[in-house]
């Protein structure tokens, strides 16, 4: 995510005003509109690529009305901020929450309220100006038409083609796996979940998810931090293990969209499977199932990622081989990668989905997640379901988690939200709650006790007038947790013949520490903070920065290069192998790994990072930097994210003051139709 440029002053240049001029904004003809929307992009409001489809809908069909070429250029627009699809019923008012402009371009002459007085203004309007050749209705024939026209009548949607199937294979797809039934021996399975989770007064929701993901091809498991996601999924495998009689081994697969959120599920699920208390006669062997799993990968890694292609190795004509496939951090899966992961699904294969829904959604466009749990706090589950979580797992559920009257959604039936945190309920917990929660008042309370306390204490809060204070943090001036550390541990070298566990040592110590941030561009985002970061390091005289690479610089891998065995987000250090070559070194759970600096072209240095980039990773000590000037790309999700990235302690660096309370207050809703499949 990234701060759009601050447009140019608005200076309209005197051809554009001559044809601006020519006649009545209600006649505005299709060529007009491009010279709009191009001028537009020429002050940076829209992107060229935005300026560019209606300019080809236009080459298409040059009797394209004017008002489906700016619907055009707002759709890409709006893609490329994450949303899926348009609401149509958006366009009927001038669009300027919905694009974030500044004031200079609302009311000017070449402004979004000239431009819309030439626009419909009701939603059928709309539907009579966007019916052309380019665009097709989503039940009518398909001819390869660019655009799709999707939604309901009362409620119409525009899509771009791709996105448009993307939706519908995965909602096909998910309601396929969720609806078919399963046969589940409920006496075995109810003996072996009493076995694997002991008795509570309450309900136990991870034994309800166990039992419940037993019933058809799809689970989806959602729950904050400490919830117990991956403790639960490691149970569910046992149980399928258990029940699993069909001679032939089970095959299971684990994955998540990062490097690093695959180690740590491997590694959860491991310990999880390793600590459960199973007999010696029950037959249960869980090391073998642990052996035959092998390490967690990337999702583009299982898929078998294709350089500089979108295709991917497995498909549905050469399927995974694979019984059972578990997706951790599923929150950070977007549309087009879901509906390729469905496709080289088998069609006998169980998918386990776990995640946080209330995290930021993926950087490309879609909330997968957040559209199959947008109603998991109510339950919403049919008769059918509470019988059957009351027989298989002992659970009984309260009349608050019943769907009202005959409507209980398939998928709700297959989706199960953990609810209490094991590890959050301290500061931080508390912290994070407030924010999802919305309330701006208990968050800010929450920061000023701390500020009054010493500063070992979890919570910290600072309003900074410039970078330094986030050097100074780096450096560790407060005395927390900081990059000293792994500095510290380079500085003090190998033991003789103990170079990995040296290596180790510090790939943990630079994991303690992490410096997140909303934007990349400007001084108080990753590019600039980076190099400044790096200076105050190199200042002080904990690294020795000359030239690109160097011992002790730390680099995100932005690029997949399966070749080396590389993924975007993974990140690494460089060091010195113990013949003195400089390597980049990657820790997965225990395995170390490393790649000569020579063959890493796609990297970046990694003091500071996104917190998009940061799903997936826990860091003992975690600051978060919020821009001045960045409220448009702040959120609600994105401070959460943040927050639930700390282990212990947690500081948030204001650049101005309320950027905290102007975050809280936008919670970020993503346009889609996938919800419709579901409903």
């Amino acid at each position: 995510m990234s701060v759009r440029k601050n447009p140019r002053a608005l200076v309209v240049p005197a051809a554009q005003m001559d044809w601006l001029n020519e006649q009545p904004a209600a006649m505005l003809s299709a060529a007009q509109a491009l010279q709009w929307l191009h001028a537009w992009a020429d002050q940076g409001l829209l992107r060229r690529i935005d300026s560019a489809l209606p300019e080809q809908l236009h080459r298409l069909d040059p009797q394209a009305p004017a008002a489906l070429l700016v619907a055009a250029a707002v759709l890409a627009q709006m893609e490329g901020r994450g949303h899926t699809c348009l609401s149509v019923a958006a366009l009927c008012d001038v669009p300027v929450a919905l694009l974030g402009w500044p004031a200079a371009w609302v009311d000017g002459p070449l402004g979004l309220n000239a431009l819309w007085a030439s626009m419909p203004r009701d939603v059928p309007g709309w539907r009579e100006q966007l019916q052309a050749s380019c665009l097709r209705d989503a039940d009518a024939s398909d001819a390869g038409q660019p655009l799709v026209l999707g939604g309901t009548a009362d409620a119409p949607l525009l899509y771009l083609r791709r996105y448009a199937g993307y939706e519908q294979r995965v909602g096909q797809g998910l309601l396929q796996r969720a609806g078919e039934p399963l046969p589940v021996p409920q006496q075995a399975a109810r003996v072996w979940l009493d076995r694997f989770f002991a008795p509570r007064p309450d309900v136990d929701w991870q034994k309800m998810a166990c039992a419940v993901a037993l019933r058809a091809r799809l689970s989806v498991i959602t729950g904050g931090p400490g919830t117990g996601k991956t403790y639960t999924a490691a149970r569910l495998l046992a149980l399928l293990l258990a029940l699993h009689d069909t001679g032939s081994p089970l095959r299971v697969a684990l994955a998540a969209p990062t490097g690093k959120a695959a180690a740590r599920l491997k590694q959860s699920i491991d310990k999880a499977l390793q600590d459960l208390p199973v007999p010696a006669d029950a037959g249960l062997d869980l090391k073998a199932l642990v052996e035959r799993m092998g390490p967690a990968r990337t999702l583009h890694s299982l898929l078998g990622a294709r350089p500089d292609s979108r295709q991917f190795r497995h498909h549905a004509a050469h399927p995974l081989d694979v019984d059972v496939l578990i997706v951790d951090e599923a929150s950070m899966v977007h549309l087009e990668m879901m509906d390729a992961l469905l496709q080289a699904l088998p069609p006998h294969a169980r998918l386990v989905l776990l995640g946080d829904k209330d995290q930021l959604a993926s950087v490309e466009a879609g909330a997968v997640l957040g559209d199959l749990c947008r109603d998991a706090a109510q339950g919403h589950y049919s008769a059918e379901t509470v019988q059957f979580v009351q027989a298989v797992a002992g659970q009984t559920l309260e009349a608050a988690y019943l769907a009202a009257g005959t409507s209980a959604p398939p998928l709700a039936q297959q989706t199960v939200m953990l609810r209490e945190s094991r590890r959050f309920g301290g500061p931080i917990g508390q912290l994070a709650w407030a924010v999802n929660g919305g309330d701006a008042t208990a968050a800010s309370a929450a920061l000023q006790s701390a500020d009054a306390g010493p500063l070992a204490q979890p919570l910290w809060a600072q309003q900074a007038s410039s970078p330094q204070a986030v050097c100074d943090l780096a450096r560790g001036a407060s005395g927390k947790p900081s990059y000293a550390e792994y500095l510290a541990c380079i500085a003090a070298g190998p033991v003789a013949g103990a170079h990995d566990a040296w290596v180790q040592s510090v790939l943990l110590a630079f994991d303690r520490f992490r410096i997140l941030c909303a934007v990349r561009q400007g001084e108080w985002g990753t590019e600039g903070l980076n190099a400044s970061v790096q200076k105050a390091l190199a200042d002080q005289g904990w690294l020795k920065a000359q030239g690109e690479w160097f011992a002790g610089r730390p680099v995100m891998v932005t690029r997949n290069d399966a070749q080396l065995g590389v993924f975007n987000g993974d990140v690494g250090v460089a060091l010195p192998n113990a013949q003195g070559a400089l390597k980049v070194w990657f820790l997965d759970g225990d395995q170390l790994r490393s790649v000569s600096v020579t063959r890493l072209a796609h990297v970046e240095t990694a003091f500071a990072m996104t917190v998009h980039k940061s799903q997936g990773s826990e860091f003992w000590h975690t600051a978060l930097v919020l821009p001045p000037g960045g409220a448009d790309v702040l959120s609600r999700e994105l401070v959460y994210t943040g927050i639930t990235r700390a282990r212990e302690q947690f500081s948030l660096i204001e650049a101005q003051a309320g950027l905290l309370e102007a975050a809280i207050a936008r919670p970020s809703v993503r346009a889609s139709g996938l919800r419709q499949w579901f409903m």
